[in-house]
């Protein structure tokens, strides 16, 4: 029997022919991600037991991302702990505040992770890095103490799901209308301490972008990590981003690897999906969401605050308003994509439209700052969660969509169907 992409990433990282699902391994790490939220408790458990050292500064990134700039005392002095932190162990990868962004997206686009390598952080999103071809998971804080002291970790080889698709997406149809689909299928806990492997001739008409998209949200079936097989495409990325061909291990999943289940998706047969109240698999048919009176429409976050995203929000708000009760709040991801919207137009467009535009963080997402919905609001958003209580106060609702449906809906002021506006699909097409 052979082994899954996830299998054979593990295997190869602890120098054996081959893992099987529930053995125990002590795995190295190649890359250690930190953000200004989880790291400084790992810090402080390493320095109360005389244990400060970094295992290897240029094999950890630094991202302030959630509570920057600042929104109070409190988040200065996290910011303050990581930046003093990074200082004295000398840390190589350091992405300062108006040079960085949300961490997993500066990560994905930064050159460094390669094919068959491990990431690790202590973010639930760090699967984002597994549209690479990497194995990247989401640890506790404990655990990232351990990854940064001796740059291993202990894992437990998970089974594997799964993903193969197949076809091809038809206009205003978007990947986060792929994962939210395929959550809606097997449900929250569906993949639960699985790797998520996507797959088939389908994905081949997938963009980088798209693919992030795909693994970014792993943890919302209850995955331990989202992984896809590097191919042409991801090697053309990574071309791209500079990232030395010498490292790349380019692992393909066995024919003969066993699955503990495998769901088929069918990209043709897709339609837009909208994620209800208060569960990212509570997802049903836009035309079940359609009419529903919007307060707050969000775009942004690590799943769906790229340039892409940007794009297509901007060739649905070109030339229309934001409907008057509904604020609009759009988040490039990182500084750099900040940067592309502005040379391409894009922000123009956006604040022309009756949209605000912030600056790149995590903090609208988790309900922490930029954009903290109130009692009783409903919000469409591009984030990927919509638990009661995450972006604010517990009687809001969110509705997860593509970012299609969110431009969509910022104009009509009700959750809508970016198909039915002219010109929507126009990006896809």
């Amino acid at each position: 029997m052979g082994m899954t992409l996830a299998e054979k990433i593990l295997a190869h990282k602890v120098g054996r022919d081959r893992v099987r699902p529930g053995e125990l391994l002590e795995v190295p790490v190649d890359w250690v991600l930190a953000h200004e939220i989880t790291t400084p408790a790992a810090i402080k458990m390493l320095e109360a037991r005389d244990m400060d050292r970094v295992w290897n500064p240029e094999r950890v990134v630094a991202v302030p991302d959630h509570t920057v700039p600042a929104k109070d005392i409190a988040s200065a002095k996290l910011y303050q702990r990581l930046r003093e932190w990074v200082q004295r162990h000398g840390i190589k990868h350091w992405y300062e505040v108006g040079r960085g962004g949300i961490a997993h997206t500066v990560f994905e686009a930064s050159g460094l992770p390669a094919p068959g390598e491990v990431v690790v952080s202590g973010d639930s999103h760090t699967p984002n890095a597994g549209a690479l071809g990497t194995f990247a998971t989401g640890i506790g804080s404990t655990d990232l103490a351990g990854a940064i002291y001796a740059g291993k970790i202990w894992l437990r080889v998970p089974e594997t799901l799964r993903i193969e698709l197949k076809g091809r997406l038809n206009p205003g149809v978007y990947a986060k209308d792929i994962i939210l689909e395929v959550i809606r299928r097997i449900g929250d806990d569906g993949a639960r301490g699985m790797a998520m492997e996507w797959g088939g001739e389908g994905m081949a008409t997938l963009s980088m972008e798209e693919r992030f998209t795909l693994t970014n949200m792993a943890v919302e079936a209850g995955g331990m990590t989202g992984v896809i097989a590097a191919d042409e495409v991801t090697q053309a990325y990574l071309r791209e981003k500079g990232t030395p061909e010498e490292r790349w291990h380019c692992f393909q999943p066995d024919p003969d690897a066993e699955y503990a289940q495998v769901v088929e998706v069918d990209l043709s047969q897709l339609e837009p999906v909208v994620a209800f109240p208060n569960r990212p698999g509570n997802g049903k048919p836009i035309s079940e969401a359609v009419g529903i009176r919007i307060d707050q429409a969000y775009l942004g976050s690590c799943t769906n605050g790229r340039i892409s995203d940007l794009r297509v929000a901007a060739n649905i708000l070109k030339g229309r308003q934001v409907a008057p009760w509904v604020r609009m709040i759009i988040v490039p991801a990182t500084q750099e994509i900040y940067k592309q919207a502005l040379r391409e137009g894009l922000l123009e467009i956006f604040v022309e439209a009756g949209a605000t535009v912030s600056y790149p963080s995590c903090g609208a997402c988790l309900g922490m700052h930029t954009g903290v919905l109130g009692p009783n609001d409903v919000c469409i958003s591009s984030t990927n969660r919509n638990f009661t209580g995450r972006m604010g106060h517990p009687t809001a609702q969110i509705y997860l969509a593509s970012p299609a449906v969110v431009a969509a809906s910022a104009v009509t002021g009700y959750i809508t169907d970016p198909r039915t506006l002219e010109s929507a699909t126009e990006e896809a097409a």
